[in-house]
């Protein structure tokens, strides 16, 4: 298994992302009952920082990520039925964490 990770934008059309905090519930739940959920969380405000120079812009568009386990890019894909901000029309970044070392 790989790891993934899944990054939601905050694109969602709004007369559809009306999602209840329950939705998201039962997202995570299938997903650990499955054995595929490594973790997540909403992202909230921060900075970018550089050690000389001037930072890039934070990126605002960004506002949750699940890390979940997967035997491939195709296999995560398909871990995004149910995901809310999915469901809503949202976009979800899907991007494997390679194994370093």
């Amino acid at each position: 298994m790989n790891d993934y990770i899944f990054l939601m934008h905050d694109d969602a059309p709004r007369d559809r992302d009306r999602s209840d905090p329950s939705d998201w519930g039962r997202y995570i739940v299938g997903l650990e009952n499955d054995g595929r959920f490594a973790g997540g969380s909403e992202i909230g405000t921060g900075v970018c920082v550089r050690k000389s120079g001037d930072p890039a812009a934070i990126s605002t568009h960004l506002v949750g990520y699940i890390r979940v386990r997967a035997a491939s890019l195709h296999d995560a894909r398909k871990l995004l039925e149910g995901n809310p901000a999915y469901e809503a029309g949202g976009t979800v970044e899907v991007r494997e964490l390679p194994r370093s070392g």
